[in-house]
């Protein structure tokens, strides 16, 4: 086992390696390509001094010959920017100057609480329903549950979220305000927008919203497991044995099933970060999706790197801890 995940380890940071090589050489390659983003720090068409822009270019990582030949790899910025983030050093912003570090310190947490009740509403709502459908192989709830979910899943996340903020959000938010008061927990989780104030309050719907992102492919996932594990020889020993069927689905079923659960749930996390992207950028919440989205329209070349690279470090670190849930899971798969 200590050297599977030693060697996990080292795969994943391969990965990473490679991840922060492609964004950094398409980042070169842009500013090869469009021109130098330093000018963006002067604002509009206004012509800097050269003195003051040659010491932009270097305040920024910008004044290497690399960045004038387009297709080269600019290898020595890339190492700069390793052992920069090696010591907690993100840089700053173009636009405001603002520190890196401190922005990811504002923006991640909410990204995770969006995270938190997403991954929530995925895991309880497709349980529920894919053992609901299990259980019912073949019936009228069956169908209705597969065609619900798909129908579901086909609706465009932003659509979803338009929809509710637009037409939703807005009178349910006036209802419960009258009856609850403006600053009550129900006055809050229906309103259209995020609200500092209100971190955890406002963010529960556009995590439920980004939950529904894959409900249909997780429903079947767990359909299919738990009608593998239904026909098996030991539930048929378990009901020969008495035991009442919550029993048995609980125990017995859903917990041989979760190995196919875990492994789609780990792959919808990372499908999930798309849905993360609209729904920060429509509800207003300050978080990763917002950031990365706001940097690539600023030209942010830095902030773009720095935000892609902690999205992929998630995915990474989310493949890693389920590869190591398969031997909790199921103790006959065995790494050494």
């Amino acid at each position: 086992m200590g050297r599977y995940i030693i060697r996990r380890l080292l795969q994943s940071l391969l990965t990473l390696g490679i991840v922060l090589f492609l964004l950094h050489y398409l980042t070169a390659l842009s500013v090869q390509v469009r021109g130098n983003p330093a000018l963006l720090f002067f604002g509009g068409d206004r012509t800097p001094d050269p003195g003051m822009l040659a010491q932009v270019e270097r305040l920024y990582g910008l004044d290497n010959k690399c960045y004038e030949r387009v297709g080269d790899p600019c290898l020595a910025p890339f190492v700069d920017r390793l052992q920069n983030f090696a010591r907690g050093d993100f840089g700053t912003t173009l636009n405001g100057n603002r520190d890196v570090g401190q922005l990811l310190g504002i923006y991640i947490p909410n990204t995770l609480r969006l995270f938190v009740f997403a991954t929530i509403t995925l895991v309880v709502v497709s349980m529920v329903l894919g053992t609901w459908a299990a259980r019912h192989r073949g019936k009228f709830i069956d169908h209705t549950v597969r065609g619900t979910t798909i129908l579901a899943d086909s609706v465009p996340v932003f659509l979803i979220l338009l929809s509710y903020v637009y037409i939703v959000a807005v009178p349910l938010t006036r209802w419960a305000r009258d009856i609850w008061g403006t600053e009550s927990f129900m006055g809050q989780v229906f309103r259209p927008n995020y609200n500092a104030d209100y971190p955890w309050t406002t963010i529960i719907i556009p995590g439920i919203i980004v939950g529904t992102v894959g409900l249909a492919t997780m429903t079947r996932l767990i359909r299919a497991a738990q009608l593998e594990n239904l026909g098996s020889d030991f539930v048929r020993t378990a009901k020969a044995k008495g035991l009442k069927p919550m029993r048995i689905t609980i125990v017995h079923v859903i917990r041989n099933s979760m190995i196919p659960i875990v492994t789609g749930i780990g792959f919808l996390f990372a499908f999930m970060l798309s849905g993360a992207v609209l729904t920060e950028g429509v509800m207003g919440i300050p978080g990763m999706g917002r950031m990365i989205f706001q940097a690539v329209q600023r030209q942010e070349g830095n902030l773009v790197i720095v935000g892609l690279t902690v999205s992929a470090f998630v995915v990474v670190f989310v493949s890693l801890i389920v590869d190591l849930l398969y031997a909790a899971l199921d103790p006959r798969i065995r790494y050494e």
